[in-house]
């Protein structure tokens, strides 16, 4: 790790002399000699370091001299940072004449070393021989040590192309799965009012949450709960927060509770008399009178239901009242040999298998039975692609080192030393998160970014390189836990606490997750001051530290989460004193209102996390200040972003997800390092004349991801329009186009056309179109043939569809609230292919008032000569009340496993249900003669009482309602119903 340090202080050194330079500036004259002394001393101490790393674990002496060379490059890369830093001001105030020119005093890079604040030159002259003089000490020091010295630096891999293998298909738990689950779902006649407790006891990286995982996945055991709740325990135990877990699971979607007995009371009403199974993960508390808090809540469900403990101490499973205890071995040698080689041998050919299978046995034999060694092992050989390189492993000296059984893996140690200098920096800074603790992908990435991890001298992406590291991780099994998006990218994961423990041992002194407790205040350890990154914990009625300030060399600190703090007040001297910090995360207090106004002397800022808060009205202007800023989210707040936006030349992501920005100030333009932009408002001149215009998009072409463009109402005409160049931004991939409300219809049309996008765009929302009669021209295959969804909302006077049907990919088609249109034919589908609509999966009408006609031909049309969305999933219509029939071709598509037609009255005589055998989810919600055909279905009458509360979905209006098919009749019908019997039931399910 302190490799990663060295080489990031090395680039800084050298892209500040390249600054200088560019902006013919000398700010610190006398000084070239100095650090070019600097980085020749460096580049000698990096040439040892990899022997040092492995050493430090048997030879305490060599761990002290490395705990020196992190300090003191951290000491390096601060003064750089603000030489850096003290450049990019003058390059501002060279740029933005109404700006005043700085003070050549007021910009010390940081309090890091304590020098008297007599001029920035002089100062920054001193910091660096200072610095010079103590890494000439480190140096010397180095030689009675004997380091054996490489000049290679190990770079990531880059050979693995499916880096995720689901190794739950032999993980070697076929018994214990089914057990298990067989103890989840088994009734007595025996049993009690008291919770069904089943836990699994076993040491650390056995298998026990992969093992619930399995089992509170399996389809028997989603069908037979009516609720599952997975919350992941860890510790210290607080029932508060586990309890809020709960709630949250039950309600998918976040508690506002803050008061233990408001949120327990709701669990009970959520869970009364239902069948439920909650997972208690992880869990480590020996106390009753803690476990007693959550468990008096638990206590209503409906008989069946099971709670799920994993935990690596008997005494628990004990303490909780267990009512089955399932222990959890060591896998046989056979189970560990197929886990690891699964993954080893993932994609080889037979003739490398055979040479590497030997050697490979060998080294599966040293993961003794434990999964995640077998996991992260096999991860590391899949790597490897000769065979010297698998008996290199198989004989490496560490297996040997009897010290690393005492505090760490050995397999996650072989494969910590594999990587390379800068994901090794990036590996151990996710100590910071707490255990169990969901890593957002982007979020992680952007902290890495923060801290100058990421930096690179090629042209090549920060955020690219980061998704590269993270990658390399993940390949690793150094990850787990994955949420995917959509397409199947990850978005989210977890690291194992086995994992996490040895990023904690690699960061000790340097990473630091602190509880906050209500009944005294944080005492700062020694050992914490000289920390680096830092997260708060809070527990009920704790207040924000005030000797947090004591934690002057602070580059990360994380607050978030601590909306029950007992006051949400931020220490007025805090930002006095962490003026080193480089990530800032404050959000989800609910409580903060406003920001101290010092906040913008943090100039080393790079990434500041405001969400969730009750901040109102604009942005303290000092936030301005913060030159170095890469992101800035600002996410469910109500806020106006302040004028001197412009200066914040860095900022590659503002974000302010579920916000609402009054307005973007005037020169958002000049920001074209933007790489997020979240929305882009506009607003009339008669508002404001200080405000950006559709126009300042022009240069931002380097914007990824979506964007939201509202208010183009107030864009004057076409020619306005045009001046954003939208079809320019290739990396663009999600567009929204809101309210064009105001405009004429002539007017409304030509601005839509002038804002047509990169033919690269996925996605697409065009929302209140209302006064154009058609559709800009773009809307057509040849500029948007990458579509995959369209969303058509609220345009009040088009009535005609556009030939949709043309478009290639487009996979997800939503037509909401076209009042006009009345018929949907040919026209939609297009005529340049014979397939319309070839890729389509789901589609949506919805508050189509006036629409009476579907056909999926044109009117004089003979035959039906093409195929129409052959791969249509889901057909929904809804509010659709004067369609009088579903197009019968589309029916009888095979891939169609989802209708739902829901209050189309006139819907009538067209559906033969005789005929949607294949259809695996029929839906009709209305009223009784939305139905004109219900004599032709099987029927049979059933009791309400038969039925189970909360089991489908949505209804209203209820007099007919259809259930699920079992073996015998294909559909269920329950006739006259009226909205007073049905009060307790949420669904009718064909």
């Amino acid at each position: 790790m302190a490799d990663a340090l060295v080489s990031i202080v090395l680039e800084r050194l050298a892209s500040v002399l390249e600054q200088q330079i560019r902006q013919q500036v000398t700010l610190v004259v006398g000084v070239e000699s100095e650090v070019d002394n600097l980085k020749s001393t460096l580049q000698s101490i990096r040439a040892v370091l990899g022997d040092a790393e492995k050493r430090q674990f048997t030879e305490e002496l060599v761990k002290v001299w490395l705990e020196r060379l992190k300090d003191i490059s951290y000491q390096m890369d601060d003064v750089v940072d603000g030489w850096s830093t003290a450049l990019l001001k003058l390059q501002i105030a060279a740029e933005n004449p109404g700006i005043p020119k700085p003070k050549i005093s007021s910009c010390l890079p940081s309090p890091c070393v304590c020098f008297k604040q007599v001029s920035l030159r002089h100062d920054i002259a001193l910091q660096i021989k200072d610095i010079k003089k103590q890494l000439n000490a480190i140096a010397n020091e180095r030689n009675q040590f004997n380091f054996v010295s490489s000049s290679t630096i190990q770079q990531p891999h880059r050979r693995i192309t499916s880096s995720v293998i689901d190794v739950s298909q032999f993980c070697g738990r076929d018994a214990d799965i089914n057990i298990i689950i067989g103890k989840l779902l088994g009734g007595s006649c025996q049993e009690s009012s008291s919770l069904y407790i089943v836990s699994i006891v076993g040491m650390g990286g056995i298998g026990k949450t992969t093992l619930a995982q399995l089992a509170y996945n399996h389809e028997k055991v989603k069908s037979y709960f009516h609720e599952r709740m997975w919350v992941c325990v860890s510790d210290p135990f607080d029932p508060m927060r586990i309890s809020r877990a709960i709630l949250e699971a039950l309600q998918k979607k976040s508690s506002g509770f803050h008061d233990l007995e408001a949120v327990q009371q709701k669990i009970r009403t959520l869970i009364a008399d239902e069948k439920f199974l909650l997972v208690l993960d992880d869990v480590w508390t020996e106390n009753y009178e803690l476990w007693e808090q959550v468990e008096s809540s638990l206590k209503g469900g409906a008989p069946g239901s099971r709670i799920l403990v994993t935990t690596r101490n008997e005494n628990v499973s004990t303490m909780m009242g267990t009512t089955y205890k399932h222990p959890l071995g060591e896998l046989s040698k056979e189970q560990c040999w197929s886990l690891f080689s699964n993954i080893a041998f993932y994609g080889r050919s037979r003739e490398k298998v055979e040479e590497l299978e030997n050697i490979g046995r060998k080294i599966a034999d040293k993961c003794r039975g434990l999964p995640l060694a077998a996991k992260v092992l096999g991860s590391l050989m899949r790597l490897k692609d000769n065979k010297e390189d698998w008996e290199s492993i198989l004989n490496n000296e560490i297996w040997q080192l009897d010290v690393i059984e005492k505090h760490l893996s050995t397999p996650l140690l072989l494969s910590y030393y594999d990587l390379s200098p800068a994901v090794k920096r990036c590996f151990s800074y996710c100590a910071v998160f707490p255990k169990d603790q969901i890593i957002r992908k982007d979020r992680l990435i952007k902290l890495w970014m923060a801290n100058s991890y990421l930096n690179s001298r090629e042209s090549i992406e920060m955020e690219k390189t980061g998704g590269d590291y993270f990658e390399d991780l993940v390949s690793r099994s150094l990850f787990q836990d994955f949420d995917r998006d959509d397409e199947g990218n990850i978005i989210s994961c977890k690291m194992h606490d086995i994992v996490h423990d040895l990023a904690q041992y690699l960061t000790k002194n340097e990473c630091f997750i602190l509880e906050i407790d209500d009944e005294k205040e944080v005492r700062m350890a020694s050992s914490f001051q000289k920390a680096r990154h830092a997260t708060l914990i809070s527990t009920p009625g704790a207040g924000f530290p005030s000797t947090i300030h004591n934690l002057k060399y602070l580059h990360t600190l994380s607050a978030t989460g601590m909306a029950h703090l007992n006051t949400a007040k931020l220490p007025p001297n805090l930002f006095k004193h962490l003026v080193c910090l480089r990530a800032l995360d404050l959000s989800g207090h609910r409580l903060i209102m406003e920001l101290p106004r010092n906040l913008g002397k943090l100039i080393h800022l790079r990434f500041l996390n405001l969400s969730n808060n009750l901040i109102r009205g604009e942005l303290p202007e000092t936030i301005c200040d913060l030159y170095n800023l890469q992101t800035l989210i600002l996410s469910d707040l109500l806020i106006t972003l302040p004028q001197g936006m412009r200066k914040l030349i860095n900022l590659r992501h503002l974000e302010w997800e579920g916000s609402r920005v009054l307005m973007l100030p005037k020169g958002i333009g000049r920001l074209t390092s933007l790489r997020t932009l979240t929305g882009f408002p506009i607003i009339g001149d008669h508002f404001r004349r200080d405000v950006c215009k559709i126009g300042e998009l022009k240069n931002l072409n380097s914007l990824r991801g979506g964007l939201v463009i509202s208010g183009i109402a107030y864009v004057k005409d076409a020619e306005e329009a045009g001046e954003a160049e939208l079809k320019n931004k290739k990396h663009l991939h999600h567009l929204e186009l809101e309210d064009f409300g105001r405009l004429a219809s002539a007017a409304s049309k030509g601005v839509a056309e002038a804002l047509q996008p990169h033919q690269n765009l996925k996605s697409l929302k065009i929302s209140n179109y209302d006064a154009a009669t058609e559709f800009p021209s773009w809307i057509a295959a040849s500029s948007l043939a990458q579509l995959k969804k369209l969303e058509i909302v609220y345009c009040a006077q088009v009535t005609c569809l556009p030939p949709l049907g043309e478009l290639p990919l487009l996979e997800i088609l939503i037509i909401k609230n076209m009042k006009r249109v009345k018929y949907v034919g040919g026209e939609f589908l297009g005529s340049s292919s014979t397939t319309a609509f070839p890729k389509l999966k789901q589609l949506i009408f919805y508050g189509m008032k006036e629409w009476e006609k579907w056909e999926v031909k044109e009117e004089d049309e003979e035959e039906e000569w093409r195929s129409v969305m052959p791969c249509l999933h889901s057909l929904i219509t809804c509010e659709c009340p004067k369609l009088e029939s579903l197009p019968e071709r589309l029916l009888q598509i095979t891939a169609l496993q989802k209708l739902h037609i829901i209050d189309c009255p006139t819907v009538r005589g067209g559906i033969d249900l005789s005929k949607l055998s294949h259809i695996s989810q029929v839906q009709f919600i209305g009223r009784s003669d939305s139905i004109a055909s219900s004599s032709c279905m099987h029927s049979r009458e059933c009791k309400p009482d038969s039925l189970r509360p909360k089991e489908c979905i949505s209804c209203w209006k209820k007099s007919t309602i259809m259930l699920p098919r079992d073996e015998t009749n294909k559909f269920f019908i329950i006739p006259g119903f009226s909205d007073e019997s049905m009060s307790n039931y949420d669904a009718c399910v064909l």
